[in-house]
């Protein structure tokens, strides 16, 4: 038997992580090998990488890939606050920190809640609740530290490095941005591998266990006695 209960109708999902981490990778990349930390390029990179991700969400739940229908209602709804963020971002993008901060949290609370929902709901039931889950969590965190940074900080460096300059509330939360990007998007990518190699295991007869047809469960993906 499978170590969950739709884990081989779960296999299918795997190109959504995968996709979802390539614009997750790319903001982590861009904003780390960039000396420019302001809140238009973070705006910038935010608006382009949550664009592309809120897209892959959306297509991934119209084509079905989630065996749950809840699930996928609630992943479509996560690609479009993705769509909507991702162009607010874009379009304001001279807006400064204030809309940087402004759309980031709404983005990251929205979207970190439904994820982290999405996952608790279907915690022993799928193997994608685990990553649902982690993603959720993470992208919660982002929203927290949105709030937390004050919009006033301003640091001179210096210390033993003797760096020139001075460290703001945008460079914090630009950085953060892609410290995000870089730890979700390694997640993402592990995630959807995982689920593309996943197998069942063999019962004691050394037949291969069936995974349960779409008649057998219930909408919920629990198979039904």
């Amino acid at each position: 038997m499978s170590a969950h209960p739709d884990a081989a109708r779960s296999a299918r999902y795997w190109p959504v992580p995968l996709l979802r981490a390539v614009p997750a990778l790319a903001m982590g990349v861009i904003i780390t090998f960039s000396p420019d930390h302001s809140a238009r390029i973070g705006l910038i990179v935010f608006g382009a990488a949550t664009l592309v991700a809120g897209l892959v969400l959306a297509l991934g739940a119209a084509t079905r890939l989630s065996s749950d229908p809840s699930s996928r209602t609630m992943q479509l709804v996560q690609g479009v606050v993705g769509l909507l963020a991702g162009i607010a971002a874009l379009v304001f993008s001279s807006g400064g920190l204030t809309v940087l901060v402004a759309v980031v949290l709404a983005w990251a609370f929205v979207t970190g809640a439904l994820e982290l929902v999405t996952g608790l709901r279907r915690r022993g039931r799928s193997p994608l609740a685990r990553d649902w889950t982690t993603v959720g969590a993470l992208t919660l965190a982002l929203a927290l530290a949105c709030v937390l940074v004050p919009p006033d900080y301003a640091r001179e460096l210096g210390g033993i490095e003797r760096i020139e300059g001075v460290l703001t509330s945008s460079t914090v939360l630009v950085g953060l941005l892609g410290a995000y990007g870089a730890l979700v998007g390694v997640f993402l990518v592990i995630a959807g591998l995982s689920l593309k190699w996943q197998t069942t295991t063999p019962d004691p007869a050394g037949i291969p266990a069936h995974p349960a047809s779409d008649a057998d469960t219930s909408s919920d993906g629990v198979p039904q006695r």
